[in-house]
């Protein structure tokens, strides 16, 4: 190899900045690839190629995954398919599921469930960069991913406690084989195993960053629309090659690769709070398409979310009063959806909220973290509306209390889910209801 062209401190701090935003969903998405399937002590481990079912809703305690979805219960999986293809089965079910693939820098590699392939019974072969093999009968599709290591997340939906052992069936139906297990042949030669980089939250806005994402790019072959940037990536010893080495740096390299990434930080943050909505932020690379920046805020607010076709998302994330978020010590608040203004969504809907800036469930007295159109004991307005009533104190009137979301004691953000949204909710005739603040719902 040649030796390379050492870039300015201009330019590495540009490229730092770009690499930053492009490299984010794939350092988040490791961050829970490691506690899942990598992390040698974490009790909730279980390694490539099986399933791990959460057959409950989440808690505060659930933290693998920034703002998590309680509407349908998930289960998790990856697949290192380096050595041969991998097989998905599901089991035939009336039960709205969706089962999402997704690539090292998190956008959809396809889906199987209610929406895409069906409620039939089916076989799907999902397949690494540059596989030609043959696909043997009886798979109803094939995947092809554009990276070598792929996440799997099944989402199947929970109508409430009673139902648990009906879901806790159909998720037991999800089975993953090796391509050689499904056609009974002799299994290939095994990849090697790596050396996985552990993971340490604190490193992720200096960088060491460089150091995780020039592992990650071994697993990650170079995409037309990403080859300017992964060449100059490669001027700075970030080639795949897993050998970065951030202590060599010159002291003035370094200062500027530290720069490029509080730019980056700054560009990310800025995209997220101007954000409105979730439109082409999660999908295929056809549906996200080649922004690094949109797939980088898509990771920040809703990592692994669903694209709009299949689940729609909104948020509410200023306090309408002035400039930040909303926040449960200063203010209670109101979201009332109007009659004949209720969420339209062909399954179901609900709003979670969550605590900033984990952006995590909060632990509260009810043990509620998200209310919908399924929650027990709703109560609606007289005129056939629907106010729900955020707050960190639970209010004294009883029909508050049955629409009562709670709120931390700091700052928040709410998130409404729509699955199975109308098309007057995609083409933007209907748009959530403002945020208002209401400190009388404590009274």
């Amino acid at each position: 190899m040649g030796e390379r062209t050492a870039p300015t401190a201009e330019e590495a701090r540009r490229t730092a900045a770009e690499a930053w935003i492009w490299g984010y969903p794939l350092l988040e998405n490791y961050r829970t690839m490691y506690a899942q399937a990598v992390a040698p002590d974490d009790p909730g481990s279980v390694g490539f190629g099986r399933f791990r079912h959460h057959a409950r809703t989440f808690t505060p305690a659930d933290t693998d995954v920034v703002t998590p979805n309680n509407d349908t219960p998930c289960s998790w999986a990856w697949l290192d398919l380096r050595a041969e293809p991998w097989v998905l089965s599901v089991p035939a079910t009336d039960r709205y599921h969706v089962l999402a693939l997704h690539d090292l820098d998190t956008v959809h590699v396809g889906y199987v469930g209610s929406r895409t392939t069906g409620s039939g019974a089916g076989d799907h072969l999902v397949a690494g960069p540059g596989w030609t093999g043959s696909v043997p009968d009886g798979v109803s599709g094939v995947l092809h991913a554009a990276t070598h290591l792929v996440g799997v997340l099944g989402r199947t939906h929970l109508a409430g406690p009673d139902d648990l052992p009906a879901l806790r069936e159909v998720q037991e139906g999800y089975r993953l084989r090796p391509l050689s297990a499904y056609t009974d042949t002799a299994a290939p030669h095994p990849a090697e195993e790596p050396v996985w980089p552990v993971w340490r939250e604190e490193e992720t806005d200096t960088v060491e960053f460089l150091t995780v994402l020039d592992f990650l790019l071994g697993f990650f072959p170079v995409l037309d629309t990403d080859r300017e940037l992964r060449a100059r990536l490669a001027a700075l010893g970030v080639d795949g090659g897993g050998e970065f080495e951030p202590a060599a740096l010159a002291p003035g390299l370094r200062a500027a690769l530290e720069a490029g990434i509080a730019d980056g930080r700054a560009r990310l943050t800025e995209a997220a709070g101007a954000l409105t909505g979730s439109s082409h932020l999660f999908g295929t690379r056809e549906e996200v398409g080649a922004e690094p920046l949109r797939r980088a805020t898509g990771a920040h607010v809703g990592l692994y979310g669903l694209p709009e076709a299949e689940a729609w998302y909104g948020a509410w994330q200023r306090d309408p009063s002035g400039d930040g978020p909303p926040d449960g010590t200063r203010h209670a608040y109101t979201i009332r959806f109007a009659p004949g203004q209720l969420p339209p969504a062909r399954f179901f809907w609900s709003v979670s909220l969550y605590g900033l800036p984990g952006r995590f469930f909060t632990e509260n007295e009810i043990d509620r973290y998200s209310i919908g159109d399924r929650t027990p004991g709703l109560l609606y307005d007289d005129d056939g509306g629907l106010t729900l009533y955020l707050a960190h104190r639970r209010p004294t009137d009883p029909k508050r209390a049955a629409n009562w979301l709670p709120a931390p004691a700091g700052p928040f953000t709410a998130v409404v889910r729509l699955y199975g949204p109308d098309p007057s909710v995609l083409d933007g005739r209907w748009t959530p209801p403002p945020l208002t603040v209401d400190d009388g719902a404590d009274g």
